[in-house]
């Protein structure tokens, strides 16, 4: 009978708390939506430049599915392709292959260089059934050019800077949310209200006072990931600590506000699979060529889809401040925004 009623107890209190009801049954929905949306992408094309490459070659590249894209004789192929935003570009010259791959992401690169290897090699033994002298093999004479990376590179090395990004987001998100409610359920937060201080002053004190150690933990993760796992940084570490301490404080001011709206710690973490999980998935650790138009716009309203860009323009490519200017000015309109909602929120707790 005990037991029955402890069970009676639990049910009934699980029915009354209908928002841990609305995200123990839409969470999953929702995490498994996107997922569904996500992973269930036609293939990316892959765009390919050539440049004096035989027609016959370009025929079977052609029917392997690339999208073909031919250019006159330039010095600057690296240029072509990065303004062009090419996969890789081919270029023949004296019976002689210059393949320049983008390698911004290293499966594709890695899955480019295979069928154009696999079509230049089929080709050769066409040549050689056609010829006379069926004794003279021609040799396939290919050099690799990597603009990012190297044929070392591995997909971790443009996982890694993202990863860092992530987990400053999401440690400073949880630490601010819980914190500050603790100031609520703790009546610290009412008792400063009840006084003539002003809502954006409590506001700026709380960014503040959590924001030092926001600071200390982006160092710490940031030095830690770069000099221990000697993860890919081939930009300005500067950079890479300005980029992550502006993401915190995106965090930072999203985890404040959100714990106006949660009664208990329990109800704090019910935030993580709506507001976190997502951020995963548009955070350019999944590459967006393959989704949806619409993915992709959605992709854009999340602040880690601007952080993971600016890591990985820092960290593997190596470009400078004019390059992250757009992504880090739209975080701090991200932060702006939620500090500004930040002072509404608090109005309800003004008493008196």
């Amino acid at each position: 009978m005990r037991v029955q009623a402890l069970i009676r107890r639990i049910i009934r209190e699980m029915l009354r708390d209908k928002r841990t009801m609305a995200l123990l049954l839409i969470a999953p929905l929702l995490i498994l939506s996107l997922m569904y949306i996500i992973f269930n992408t036609e293939s990316t094309d892959l765009t390919l430049g050539v440049v004096n490459v035989d027609e016959n070659v370009i025929e079977q590249l052609d029917e392997a599915g690339f999208s073909i894209e031919s250019y006159d004789k330039s010095d600057e192929l690296e240029d072509t392709v990065i303004n062009e935003q090419l996969d890789g570009l081919l270029e023949m010259s004296d019976n002689k292959f210059t393949f320049i791959l983008h390698n911004d992401d290293p499966l594709t690169a890695s899955s480019l260089y295979a069928k154009v290897n696999q079509i230049l090699v089929s080709s050769l033994q066409q040549q050689v059934i056609g010829q006379v002298d069926v004794n003279v093999v021609p040799q396939l004479d290919l050099e690799t050019i990597y603009i990012y990376g190297d044929e070392n590179t591995e997909f971790f090395d443009v996982l890694s800077p993202i990863l860092i990004g992530f987990f400053v987001f999401f440690f400073v998100f949880l630490i601010s949310g819980i914190g500050f409610l603790k100031e609520r359920t703790s009546g610290t937060l009412d008792k400063m209200m009840s006084t003539p201080i002003r809502r954006w002053e409590i506001l700026i004190a709380y960014l503040s006072g959590y924001g030092i150690f926001a600071v200390i933990q982006t160092v710490f993760v940031v030095l830690y990931g770069i000099t221990v796992l000697d993860i890919v940084l081939v930009g300005s570490i500067w950079h890479v600590l300005l980029i992550n301490l502006v993401l915190a404080l995106v965090a930072l001011s999203l985890g404040t506000l959100l714990s106006a709206f949660a009664e208990s710690e329990f109800q704090m973490v019910q935030f993580i699979p709506v507001v976190i999980v997502p951020q995963v998935f548009f955070s350019g650790i999944i590459p967006f060529d393959g989704m949806a138009d619409w993915v992709q716009v959605l992709a854009k309203f999340f602040p880690m889809y601007y952080g993971g860009d600016a890591l990985k323009e820092v960290m593997y490519k190596g470009n400078g401040l004019a390059d992250i200017s757009g992504d880090l000015f739209i975080l701090l309109i991200f932060a702006t925004i939620f500090i500004t909602l930040n002072v509404f929120a608090l109005k309800k707790y003004r008493k008196v």
